[in-house]
């Protein structure tokens, strides 16, 4: 099983009796929720990094929300679970102290996005030793929080999912289990999230919900001082399981974990014009309950789900699900990784999206572009749905919105119809204008695994990079590891006049595949290359002769290449 969150509970209190600490006077409220249902999950990222990227991408690209990992000390090392055994309640992490975390929340309410705080509150750290912010702990002792009394007394790991007390009173993964039927540990875990709430955070995700009976959590909620505040359940649906995710939607929404390996399922072996009636037609949960994710942090490594390593699959099936008006979706962003236990780059620390191993799936403009047209359609039903039978689907969301995405390895030409008013569009995904007629109707191409995304809120393409009118279109299939990116250069100034420094980074949101538009002068041969650069600058050819291709005298030259070692 691997290994999940547990976002921290309790007062930030460092010692029994000690009191807490003060929040910062007056935090900034962020904007009510709206219409803005999108989370943002920056997993692993540092609290100021957060804050820097809720005022440069998250408020102005419309997210709603963004989930941060677990705040609460923890035990010492360098893996990614190490935040998800926590040691105390104070807020001394390996990604940021207590200043850190209250200078982030107000960022990014400044910006009009919402924290959500990952919560570990179903048990404690196994081993021994000091914590993250220097306090003493062995399992089962916690100083100052917690003693073997407040623990479950089933002292073995869970072994069966079809035994709910297994389930909710043994260890996972081998983790001391907190005794969440008692008052004292469900006041500590309350003291806890009240604290966070007093630095203005707005909900919280609950880890490992389903180790927890649904009566403990709904008991602990009913003690914030915002008891209503938003609240969303890891409960991992499994065929068969004594625990059921329904159980705990009485106190908040459940994350839907069929979602995700449904995408994976239909994506990769079946045919996108399945997702017809995807959602509670397949039998998940009511939509208005239930949060969903192409990928989580604990399905990217499990393989349940796709993940970034799918290039435009992976793509796509994140544009279908902010298209799709089922449940609240998650945006996992991540980093790269091919061992499942590191841990984040630069301990956290973001220098620069696609540097040093920083996914970005937030980012992406593929996906970025689509968070603005789930706001505008907010409340809108499927509309004029089209599918060929196989992997080309469209469809509409009301008069506010259509989509089409094109899963098959050819390009489609043809007229869709929208229940779009007359006028001109911007197709944010590619930023290239759309004419709707007046019968609702326009002709488009879509290349190979592509889409396009029309909505009424972007009429023009005046915003984001112009779209070339002429020039190239590079397109180069090339594997990297962490911290490495794929740039171009030539003998043109607008591709760096052979000067490694000066060349021009792809895009790898489709990666294996690196894409970028440059714009050159119509009729102009010229001559490229392809270059790798790692996260120190070191700089490394491509081998064989420089490749030339030429302009046409108008529209692109189009260059599908595989990178040569």
């Amino acid at each position: 099983m691997a290994r999940r969150p547990f976002s921290a509970a309790l007062a930030l209190t460092l010692a029994a009796g000690t009191a807490v600490l003060a929040a910062p006077a007056s935090p900034a409220q962020a904007a009510p929720p709206g219409t803005k249902d999108v989370t943002a999950v920056l997993f692993e990222w540092k609290f100021d990094s957060v804050a820097k990227e809720c005022t440069r991408t998250l408020g102005p690209a419309g997210y709603g929300f963004v989930q941060v990992s677990p705040p609460q000390e923890h035990i010492q090392g360098g893996q990614w679970w190490t935040s998800y055994q926590p040691v105390s309640y104070k807020i001394a992490g390996r990604l940021g102290d207590r200043a850190a975390f209250a200078n982030m929340v107000n960022a990014c309410h400044a910006a009009g996005v919402k924290v959500v705080a990952d919560s570990v509150i179903n048990h404690m750290a196994a081993g021994n030793g000091t914590g993250t912010g220097g306090s003493s702990y062995e399992k089962y002792n916690y100083p100052g929080v917690y003693s073997g009394a407040d623990l479950d007394d089933c002292r073995s790991q869970v072994s069966n999912y079809g035994d709910r007390g297994n389930v909710q009173n043994c260890e996972l993964v081998g983790l001391a289990d907190l005794d969440t039927g008692e008052d004292y540990v469900r006041g500590r875990i309350a003291a806890y999230l009240n604290d966070l709430l007093s630095l203005g955070v707005d909900g919280f995700r609950i880890d490992a919900a389903k180790h927890m009976p649904a009566a403990d959590l709904a008991n602990i909620k009913s003690r914030l001082n915002n008891p209503g505040v938003y609240w969303k359940h890891e409960a991992i649906h499994g065929a068969g399981e004594a625990v059921s995710p329904s159980e705990y939607l009485g106190s908040g929404d459940v994350q839907e974990f069929r979602y995700g390996r449904s995408l994976k399922q239909v994506f990769n072996n079946e045919n996108l014009a399945n997702l017809k009636n995807f959602g509670e037609g397949w039998g998940f949960m009511e939509s208005g309950k239930s949060s969903v994710f192409v990928d989580n942090h604990d399905t990217e490594r499990g393989g349940d789900t796709l993940t970034y390593k799918d290039g435009a699959t992976y793509t796509l099936a994140g544009v279908f699900m902010l298209a799709w008006p089922y449940g609240s979706p998650d945006v996992h962003s991540g980093y790269e990784w091919s061992d499942k236990d590191a841990g984040p780059p630069n301990g956290g620390t973001v220098n620069a999206c696609y540097s040093d191993g920083w996914k970005c799936q937030h980012n992406w403009n593929e996906i970025k572009s689509m968070v603005g047209l789930r706001n505008v359609a907010r409340g809108q039903g499927v509309t004029n749905w089209w599918d060929n039978g196989g992997d080309r689907i469209a469809f509409g969301r009301g008069d506010k919105a259509y989509v089409a995405i094109n899963h098959e390895g050819s390009s489609l030409t043809r007229t869709f119809q929208t229940s779009l008013a007359a006028g001109t569009y911007c197709d944010v995904q590619s930023n290239t204008a759309v004419t709707v007629g007046s019968s609702g109707q326009f002709t488009a191409t879509l290349g190979a695994h592509t889409a396009l995304a029309l909505h009424v809120n972007a009429r023009t393409c005046g915003s984001g990079p112009a779209p070339v009118s002429a020039g190239a279109s590079f397109h180069v299939n090339a594997t990297t590891t962490p911290g490495q990116n794929i740039y171009v250069t030539g003998d043109q100034s607008a591709l760096g006049n052979w000067n490694t420094a000066a060349a021009v980074k792809l895009d790898p949101a489709g990666y294996p595949v690196w894409k970028l538009d440059v714009a050159l002068p119509a009729g102009t041969p010229f001559a490229y290359k392809y270059v790798r650069k790692d996260a120190a600058g070191a700089v490394t050819w491509e081998s064989g002769a420089n490749r030339t291709a030429t302009v046409p005298a108008s529209g692109k030259v189009t260059l599908n290449d595989t990178w040569r070692d």
